[in-house]
C-alpha cells in the first residue's frame, strides 16, 4: 500500500454485507487493509437491523441462482457463526401454508423446487398443521425443519469486531474520485477525505447512487418498499414460523408471522412504495429521492403492470381492518386489537428500465470497483456467502493493479 492510500479496499455501508466483505477480505488475505464507511452512527440500522430475523432455508429461490446457492450455504453458515461468536439464534423450522385451492398447485412446486436446492421438506395435510400449529389453519402446507431465528444485528456487530477493519461510523459519503490506476478518494459530509486501491460498494438503499458518484452506470435503480409490521399481543397464538404461499411473480413472501428471538411474534410484512429511501412511515417525504424514483422508467412500468397486487398492498397499509384479514386466512383467531404497529422496514430493490424486478442478488464490478446492486432479502442469511464472493472480487482487483 503506497503511502498517500489509507487502505487497500474501501467498504461503504455497514450492514451486514459491508461487514461480511470486509470479514472476509481479513480472513482470506491477512494484512490487507480495509475501511468501512458507515454514515449511521452504528452497524445494522437499515435493512439489516429491521428485518424479521429469520434464516432462511433457501427454499423459495431458482434452482441454480445465487438465492439459491448462497441462502442454502450461508443458513448453515449463519447458524455455524452464531454458535461460535455467541449470538442468540434458534432452529425453529417453519410452515408453508396453502389456504386456498389455487395456492396447491404452487405449493406442490415449492416442494420440488425445495428438493432441488437441498432443502428437505415434509407435505403435510389440513390436519396435521394442528401439529406444529394449533390455531392455523389451511388446505395443505409444508415444514421445512432448516428454517431458523437469529439476531442479525448482533451479527453485524459481531463481524465488525472480527474483520479488525477499519470502522468509521457518521461517514456519509457524498463524493467519489476514481483514478485509473491509481485507486479511488472518497469524501464525506464531515469533509474527510479517505482513499484506497479499490472500492466496495455496500450502500444497500443507496448502492446505486453511489454506482453513479463512482462514474459507473448501474443499469438500475433503487426503487424502495416499505414492509409494515405489527406485533402480536398475544403471541401464544403462534410457536414458530407460519407462511402464506408466495407469489412467483414478485419477490416478496407475503404477510407471515415469525415468533423472534426474545418470542415476540411479528406479523408482516406488507410491501408499498416509500416516499424516501428511508421512509419508514407515510409521513417520511425526500422530494429528490420521490423525484428520482418517480423519473425512472421502470418504476412506471411495475404501476402498469402490477397495479391491481400494489392496490391491495396500499389498502392493507391504510386499513388495519383489511390488514387483519389478510392475516386471518392463516391465523383465523387473530383479531385488530390483537395487532399494535410496530418497526418498519424499507427493502432495497433494484429495477431495470423495463420495470423487471431483480430477482437475485447482483453484483457487478469495474475499474478499481465491486458493486453490490441489489441484496435485499435473503441477503442476511446468504451475507457469509456473499461476503466471500465480494472478497474475491476485491482481492481479485487488488491483484491485477499490483500487476499493472
Amino acid at each position: 500500500m503506497r503511502p498517500e492510500l489509507d487502505c487497500d479496499v474501501l467498504v461503504i455501508g455497514g450492514g451486514i454485507v459491508g461487514l461480511s466483505a470486509a470479514y472476509a477480505i481479513t480472513r482470506a488475505a491477512p494484512g490487507t487493509s480495509v475501511t468501512v464507511l458507515e454514515k449511521e452512527r452504528g452497524p445494522a440500522r437499515h435493512q439489516t437491523g429491521r428485518n424479521s430475523g429469520v434464516v432462511h432455508s433457501g427454499i423459495y429461490y431458482r434452482p441454480g441462482s445465487l438465492k439459491a446457492r448462497y441462502a442454502v450455504r450461508g443458513a448453515t453458515e449463519m447458524l455455524k457463526f452464531c454458535a461460535e461468536y455467541g449470538v442468540a439464534h434458534a432452529v425453529t423450522g417453519k410452515l408453508i401454508v396453502a389456504t386456498e385451492r389455487d395456492e396447491l398447485p404452487r405449493l406442490h412446486a415449492l416442494v420440488q423446487r425445495g428438493r432441488e436446492n437441498g432443502t428437505a421438506v415434509r407435505e403435510l395435510c389440513a390436519a396435521q398443521i394442528a401439529e406444529y400449529e394449533p390455531e392455523v389453519r389451511g388446505l395443505a402446507a409444508i415444514h421445512v425443519g432448516t428454517t431458523g431465528i437469529c439476531d442479525f444485528g448482533t451479527v453485524a456487530r459481531r463481524l465488525a469486531e472480527a474483520s479488525g477493519a477499519d470502522i468509521r461510523y457518521g461517514a456519509r459519503v457524498v463524493r467519489v474520485d476514481r483514478r485509473p490506476g491509481r485507486g479511488v478518494a472518497v469524501l464525506t459530509a464531515a469533509g474527510d477525505v479517505v482513499r484506497g486501491r479499490v472500492l466496495v460498494n455496500c450502500a444497500g438503499l443507496h448502492c446505486d447512487e453511489i454506482a453513479r458518484m463512482t462514474g459507473d452506470d448501474p443499469g438500475m435503480r433503487i426503487v424502495p418498499f416499505r414492509g409494515e409490521y405489527y406485533e402480536l399481543t398475544r403471541p401464544e397464538l403462534v410457536r414458530g414460523l407460519v407462511y402464506p404461499v408466495p407469489d412467483p411473480a414478485f419477490p416478496f413472501l407475503g404477510v407471515h408471522l415469525t415468533r423472534g428471538i426474545h418470542d415476540d411474534v411479528h406479523v408482516g410484512p406488507n410491501a408499498v412504495p416509500a416516499l424516501a429511501r428511508e421512509g419508514y412511515d407515510w409521513a417520511t417525504v425526500r422530494p429528490r429521492e420521490l423525484g428520482g424514483t418517480l423519473g425512472w422508467p421502470g418504476s412506471w412500468a411495475i404501476a402498469r403492470r402490477h397495479w391491481r397486487y400494489g392496490a391491495g398492498e396500499l389498502r392493507r397499509s391504510l386499513s388495519k381492518k383489511a390488514f387483519t384479514t389478510a392475516v386471518r386466512r392463516l391465523l383465523p383467531a387473530v383479531t385488530e386489537s390483537d395487532l399494535r404497529p410496530t418497526t418498519a422496514g424499507v427493502r432495497a430493490q433494484a429495477v431495470l428500465k423495463d420495470g423487471t424486478l431483480v430477482d437475485d442478488f447482483l453484483i457487478r464490478e469495474s475499474a478499481h470497483a465491486v458493486h453490490v446492486l441489489n441484496a435485499p432479502s435473503p441477503a442476511a442469511t446468504a451475507s457469509l456467502p456473499i461476503g466471500r464472493e465480494v472478497a474475491r472480487r476485491a482481492l481479485a482487483a487488488l491483484a491485477d493493479r499490483d500487476r499493472t
